[in-house]
């Protein structure tokens, strides 16, 4: 494996001061001290915050839920296994956008990183002048990603909710001896008496039914 070589930019170049990127809280993992060094310096000249420097993969989890970073960045030769889960447990439970920095071009290394969350994966890209630019665009993805799963939660709810009404109905319909239309009625009229939404209001039907056999 051959060695990287770390070059921190000196304040004068500049190119760090066009940058319109807000400063971010960002969270470090890397195993190699000098490496370490070269992000934490790098990251704070363009104006964001290390709110924790992480060396052990297995401290992970626990560091992204103490300090609520709002990217995670990795710098490893090949992600390892633990690792990988580790990242799949915070993609699990408290998502974030990850890059990760890395020597490992190898496809199925790739697909196992994106598999366990890992929104940009970059191979000997590890440059000051990439750094900011890359951070970004996995920003984006990552909320682009975080809203497309929000529609389909919100879809899969109405979908649910769409079905406890139906059922609702039903029930209404054959207990009353109403029409589907009068039926409705009647589960929006809980609903607003209630101050509750149709979809709880169909569930509370169904449950009651239910309860009474």
């Amino acid at each position: 494996m051959h060695d990287r070589k770390y070059i921190v930019p000196a304040e004068s170049h500049g190119w760090h001061a066009n940058c319109e990127f807000p400063g971010m809280k960002i969270m470090l993992f890397d195993e190699t001290p000098e490496r370490s060094l070269f992000l934490r310096l790098t990251l704070e000249r363009l104006g964001h915050e290390i709110v924790a420097e992480v060396a052990d993969s297995g401290q992970l989890y626990d560091a992204v839920r103490s300090h609520a970073p709002d990217a995670i960045i990795i710098d490893t030769e090949s992600p390892s296994r633990d690792t990988l889960e580790h990242l799949c447990m915070i993609t699990e439970s408290c998502p974030r956008p990850i890059v990760m920095f890395t020597e490992d071009g190898k496809k199925e290394s790739i697909r196992e990183a994106v598999r366990a969350g890992v929104t940009a994966y970059i191979v000997d890209g590890l440059s000051a002048e990439r750094i900011e630019p890359i951070i970004e665009t996995a920003v984006a993805r990552f909320e682009v990603f975080q809203s497309v799963q929000e529609e389909l939660a919100q879809t899969r709810n109405k979908l649910s909710e769409r079905k406890l009404v139906e059922r609702a109905k039903g029930i209404l319909m054959k207990e009353k001896k109403v029409s589907e239309e009068e039926a409705y009625r009647l589960l929006r009229k809980l609903a607003m008496d209630r101050s509750a939404s149709i979809g709880t209001v169909a569930e509370q039907v169904i449950t009651f039914a239910k309860l009474l056999g």
